[in-house]
């Protein structure tokens, strides 16, 4: 409850101003008229009417007025105590308004978020339900037709037990990518840093999915070669999960015959920005600002033959942001796509040679 409640007497000395002009002039027609007091007694009249007024108008305002405002003040604050204003509260009509609407405002954006939020919950949920569900029923269905009689057949019992391995595979990568996304968010997952050259980490990622490239004829490059070394101080295991996700992304979507090309450029306050770029599919805007949500994918029946557990970009985002860095994305629909990010790159020092000897 507010312990400072600041009364209000504008409505009181406006209202007893009226009434004493009024009685005052009905008085003083009168008493012109009969001509038996003096002009005196017509203002202390009028400064005994006005005090009279005052008090009586103020204690009805009081009662009736003031206690509904403070109850008003308090249900607010019993609501939520941070939304009314620290400091005396006032009874005044023009402030009570602006801070129910101010509060209303507040209520009104809390509960449109938690609808957002709701929803999205609903569409989580029902993600993971058929993320988990797909190939819980593939491996269910082969084990089925095995206990069927299929099992006596030595060349399917083989060939259906390593399909349901497949699908236990894919549980478990799924699982696995899960848990490592709730460490990330609730920041329990520590980093391990280090300085290392990000050329040679983009080189040897190029090198492990070069095969896979190589099914579509996409050129896994460099932008320019890079003579020297680009140290950066980051968790090296990590930064190599978000070079592999982007890089794997860039394959899955990109066109035969296409290009995925990683640049790295120096930014100011020692910094660099390591950019993918391929020209794949591309991405409609539409679909931007949800592309780092898990499960979330643009295009719903192709993304799932291309495999993967629609957490890659979501984790690649708490990784970068748990560095304390940030991603960026750009896509033209059907030109292709560049994601970005930036790491603190290693500061070197000047080698000072202590045997000189100065002039």
């Amino acid at each position: 409850m507010a312990e400072n409640f600041k009364k209000s007497y504008r409505f009181a000395y406006l209202s007893s101003m009226y009434i004493t002009m009024i009685l005052t002039l009905v008085l003083s027609v009168f008493l012109y008229a009969q001509s038996l007091f003096s002009i005196f007694f017509v203002l202390g009249f009028a400064f005994i009417c006005y005090l009279v007024c005052f008090f009586i108008v103020q204690y009805r305002v009081q009662k009736f007025i003031y206690r509904r405002v403070r109850k008003i003040y308090d249900d607010i604050e019993m609501l939520d105590m941070d939304t009314v204003d620290e400091g005396p509260v006032t009874t005044d009509m023009r402030t009570l308004i602006k801070e129910v609407e101010k509060f209303a405002k507040k209520r009104k954006t809390e509960i449109e978020t938690l609808k957002v939020r709701e929803n999205y919950r609903k569409e989580f949920m029902g993600n993971v339900s058929h993320e988990l569900k797909t190939p819980l029923f593939t491996v269910q269905g082969y084990i089925l037709t095995l206990l069927d009689g299929a099992m006596k057949d030595p060349n399917i019992l083989e060939k259906y037990l390593n399909r349901a391995n497949k699908g236990v595979e894919r549980l478990i990568y799924i699982v696995k990518d899960l848990d490592m996304i709730t460490k990330l968010e609730v920041g329990d997952l520590n980093l391990n840093y280090t300085s290392f050259d990000i050329i040679e980490l983009v080189q040897s990622v190029f090198d492990l999915y070069e095969m896979k490239a190589s099914k579509k004829n996409i050129a896994l490059t460099f932008d320019m070669n890079y003579d020297e070394p680009i140290e950066v101080h980051a968790d090296k295991e990590r930064i190599q999960q978000v070079l592999s996700n982007l890089i794997v992304n860039s394959i899955k979507y990109g066109k035969e015959d296409g290009t995925t090309e990683v640049s790295i450029e120096n930014l100011i306050r020692n910094k660099v920005i390591v950019r993918v770029t391929d020209n794949g599919e591309g991405i409609a805007q539409a679909h931007i600002p949800r592309l780092f949500e898990r499960f979330y994918r643009v295009d719903k029946s192709g993304s799932r033959k291309e495999g993967g557990s629609g957490l890659g970009l979501a984790i690649v985002k708490h990784i970068i942001e748990a560095h304390h860095e940030r991603i960026y994305i750009e896509s033209d629909y059907r030109i292709g796509s560049e994601f970005s990010f930036t790491l603190e790159k290693v500061k070197k020092f000047p080698i000072v040679d202590v045997g000189a000897k100065t002039t």
